[in-house]
């Protein structure tokens, strides 16, 4: 199935964002291993997260968390140090992301998991036992995901964990909104160095914990505010907060720099309220940024930039190429069927210098199973009329209403 949309002149909506999958599967882990006695409050409705709920509910012998890259990586660490034994699987993209760098740390404090398939791959099976923990070393520079999945399990090892990250540190934002929901659940953690992140064995407290929304679904409503063509357009979203821990609400600073201005209704530190925001008459002459911390943005960005007419280089790219799928190869393929040639001119790295191509003649963006690549790409029908998204429904994997909202924002989307 394709969607045809053709956007709005205007935009003048109130979105209500879905809430944050980063926070709600690392809650939903820390409660399960604080006894899951209190579920939290405004848990998301996303594909996500709905597979951690069924797993951790029903604990089946066969796990299978379909397109879910973060609960494999959450699922893996908690089943290690959980009474039972599991096999663990995913979709076929699922089966060709790494996990080799989580397992063998697992493992070196004393994991029983073997590998189904190929060797550093999913599926896995998972026999779960009480673990002693202690000091290990991974790399900083492969996933966040991995650092925090290690970290949520360290309360319940017996000796604590120690955990040193070598070379350079990829999405710190991520662990440190982790450490944070450790801390709130009573766990002793700390970073003791730049790159050392302490764990002592003290059990979490079972409390009751509401899930702001998310500011990664945020951007695309940012993205849509700066290409719709009505200057006087305005966008209002829900259930954000100012000093949010997420990673991606940088967006509002970037942002920013390209003429969107952010207004909180209430800026008491959080406290989830509603965001305005407007265009303001200002566009940088290009725009360099490091997306090390936050790489889900980084699609968001390409595509504003190219079409707002930014030349760029953004840096900080390399984790994009084990995501969903490789959204480095996607952005280039799929940008160049809109009429801009963006170059990847270093290892994780994307540049635009104002470089034209013909574009289709028919554009039919290809998602890759990719929920990110359809909501960043979706926004480019305010320049193309009758853009075609293929396989619109792989949003649900983070934010299952898109398409509803923007249906209420003013946008016509048929099926062909």
């Amino acid at each position: 199935m394709k969607y045809i949309l053709t956007a709005p002149e205007r935009i003048n909506t109130t979105v209500d964002l879905p809430a944050s999958k980063s926070i709600c599967n690392r809650a939903l882990i820390i409660n399960a291993l604080a006894g899951g006695g209190v579920m939290p409050d405004n848990v998301s409705d996303c594909d996500d997260t709905r597979v951690i709920i069924d797993a951790l509910r029903d604990m089946p012998e066969v796990i299978d968390i379909h397109a879910a890259g973060t609960a494999m990586r959450f699922m893996t660490a908690y089943l290690a140090v959980t009474p039972g034994s599991h096999l663990l699987t995913g979709t076929e993209r699922m089966k060709r992301r790494p996990i080799k760098a989580l397992v063998d740390a697992l493992r070196y404090i004393g994991a029983d998991i073997e590998y189904e398939g190929a060797e550093g791959y999913p599926p896995l099976r998972i026999n779960g036992r009480r673990l002693d923990g202690g000091r290990l070393e991974m790399s900083g520079g492969i996933s966040s995901q991995y650092v925090s999945a290690l970290l949520m399990v360290g309360p319940v090892l017996a000796d604590g964990l120690e955990l040193r990250l070598t070379g350079e540190i990829v999405s710190r934002p991520y662990i440190d909104l982790t450490l944070c929901m450790m801390r709130f659940f009573g766990a002793d953690v700390e970073w003791t160095d730049v790159d050392v992140i302490k764990v002592a064995p003290k059990p979490y407290e079972a409390k009751r914990f509401f899930i702001e929304n998310d500011w990664s679904a945020a951007s695309y409503w940012y993205e849509m505010l700066m290409l719709c063509k009505d200057a006087e357009s305005e966008v209002t979203l829900t259930g954000l907060t100012d000093g949010s821990r997420q990673g991606d609400s940088a967006v509002r600073y970037l942002f920013s720099m390209l003429g969107i201005r952010t207004m909180f209704k209430t800026r008491e530190r959080g406290v989830p309220t509603t965001v305005t925001l407007k265009r303001v008459e200002t566009k940088p002459p290009r725009m360099d940024y490091d997306f090390i911390n936050q790489p889900d943005l980084a699609q968001t960005f390409v595509v504003t930039c190219a079409l707002a007419g930014v030349p760029f280089r953004f840096r900080g790219l390399s984790s994009l190429k084990i995501k969903e799928t490789d959204r480095i190869e996607a952005l280039k393929t799929e940008m160049r069927k809109l009429g801009y040639v963006v170059r990847e001119t270093a290892a994780g790295e994307l540049s635009w210098d104002g470089e034209r191509c013909e574009p289709a003649a028919d554009i039919v963006i290809k998602t890759y199973e990719d929920h990110r690549t359809a909501m960043a790409l979706a926004p480019a029908a305010m320049l193309f009329p009758g853009l075609k998204i293929d396989d619109p429904q792989v949003v649900g994997k983070s934010y299952p209403h898109f398409w509803d909202d923007l249906r209420r924002a003013g946008f016509v989307i048929e099926e062909a």
